[in-house]
């Protein structure tokens, strides 16, 4: 038998190491309630063997049942491993946090972590979750009036229910106690949820190189679930690269990241996450990946592992996911993470700090392009295409009126054609996000010297498409518009 450690197995070499032992099994606990630990087997998984008395099994249990609060009653063996003496320690409970000589530990990964008083308090919170659960809790600043008859109508609509007024409606939905409103009715349904909770917010931001050094774009968004979640679909699709593919005559956008994939990422973001921790949900564009941070880590004592194995589902707001369920934007079942899985074999789970973040890899970057090519199309062609409407959609934020936008893209299409190269259509979208890059910036980006950027600079100044306003320090670029 190979033996590894884990989250929620632990091994070492002899009962020398009992104190260790002792907050090993209090720090699984803590995590997933429920665990094994091995004596006589190195933390490599080489088994080495102890001497094993019935005084040896008494010594262990009495450490355990002196030094851990609450009390467990876990159960201790004697067993042969590769004909070697070892003792097996198999343990569970669900009352915690569990203390080890007056502390609280956790388990990440296969080490052993002191709580913060911090997450002390969150795990006590945890344990009457029944009681003290958020999604459940009402909103006593909130009143009906708050609440927008619009987007209740359409939630009823879509999970075919018939709407009469508010207040009934929310009582149809089991989001109204005693007239006071709960707090999943606000973050669906307020006319501005960020009004109550201000972390009701998704921040979006486009990165230029795999890491944070230099940004691109940032963008925050205020709103209900059902809003963030798109925006956040709709942010990701923008900033990725688009390939094609042709179903029988017709012309299928293929992103080189599964939408599926992403959007229900997205909608496991919102939907689990820790609605009492400050923080909003992030996605975050790099050049090599897509995370989406959720503020929260698993709950209900799920590992990594298991999400990634096993079909199983522990709710932190099982409210929430009831409503999204109704209108068919999760599975009732927690088939989510295979689904993204089965779309996106690489996609990567971690854990870091107090958020559950999810990665996927960026094709484009891993196959040593910058767009995915489809069936029947040029990648230049189509990254022209993307190029057009990333900038129609940005010039349009910017208030240009809609028919000077129009107009200004017919003659950018003329414009662009096979006249601009690689290299100056990926300067101009750049450049489109923002205005201030310098030269070494879009070198960075690019991944090409500064004179080739210079020049390419040039060449779009010569072809009347850029324009730089104000000194090489402290002005910024344009894009001609006429």
């Amino acid at each position: 038998m190979k033996f590894i450690e884990s989250e929620t197995l632990e091994l070492k070499k002899s009962t020398s190491e009992i104190k260790e032992a002792v907050i090993s099994i209090v720090s699984i606990l803590n995590k997933n309630q429920h665990g094994e630990l091995f004596f006589g087997i190195k933390n490599n998984g080489t088994v080495i063997g102890q001497n094993v008395t019935e005084k040896t099994i008494r010594d262990v249990s009495k450490s355990i049942a002196d030094n851990i609060e609450p009390k467990i009653y876990p159960h201790i063996s004697h067993i042969k491993t590769d004909r070697k003496s070892c003792i097996k320690v198999r343990f569970k409970g669900n009352d915690i946090p569990y203390f080890a000589y007056g502390r609280a530990y956790i388990r990440v990964a296969d080490e052993d972590r002191q709580l913060s008083a911090k997450e002390l308090e969150k795990m006590i919170l945890r344990k009457n979750k029944d009681k003290l659960r958020w999604d459940t809790d009402l909103c006593k600043e909130a009143k009906l009036t708050d609440i927008s008859a619009k987007k209740v109508k359409s939630f009823l609509k879509g999970s075919g229910l018939r709407y009469d007024t508010v207040n009934n409606a929310l009582e149809k939905l089991r989001l109204i106690s005693d007239g006071k409103i709960l707090n999943t009715a606000v973050i669906l349904f307020a006319k501005k949820p960020h009004a109550f909770f201000p972390n009701a917010r998704l921040r979006c931001a486009v990165f230029g190189t795999t890491d944070t050094s230099f940004t691109i774009d940032m963008q925050d968004f205020e709103g209900d679930i059902f809003y963030l979640i798109e925006k956040a679909e709709g942010y990701i699709l923008k900033n990725i690269h688009i390939g094609m593919k042709l179903e029988g005559l017709r012309r299928v956008d293929v992103p080189e990241i599964d939408k599926a994939a992403f959007r229900e990422a997205i909608i496991n973001a919102f939907c689990h996450r820790d609605y009492q921790e400050f923080d909003s949900v992030n996605v975050a564009v790099f050049k090599d990946r897509v995370e989406i941070r959720s503020p929260g880590l698993l709950y209900g004592g799920l590992t990594i592992e298991t999400i990634r194995t096993k079909m199983v589902s522990e709710r932190r707001n099982e409210l929430i996911a009831e409503m999204l369920h109704r209108v068919h934007f999760i599975e009732k079942w927690g088939r989510g993470i295979k689904l993204i899985l089965s779309k996106e074999p690489d996609t990567k789970f971690s854990e870091v700090g107090t958020k559950f973040i999810t990665t996927f890899l960026r094709k484009s970057y891993y196959e040593g392009k910058k767009g995915v090519e489809g069936v029947g199309e040029k990648g230049g062609e189509r990254s022209e295409k993307r190029l057009a409407g990333g900038l129609v959609e940005r010039l349009a934020e910017d208030t240009i009126q809609k028919k000077a936008v129009e107009s200004w893209v017919k003659k950018l299409g003329e414009k662009l054609g096979e006249r601009l190269g690689e290299n100056e259509r990926g300067i101009l979208e750049i450049i489109v996000k923002n205005k201030f890059v310098t030269i070494p910036e879009l070198s960075k980006v690019l991944e090409i010297s500064t004179t080739a950027v210079e020049n390419n600079l040039a060449k779009l100044k010569a072809k009347k498409v850029l324009k730089r306003i104000g000194p090489d320090k402290g002005g910024y670029w344009e894009v001609v518009k006429k």
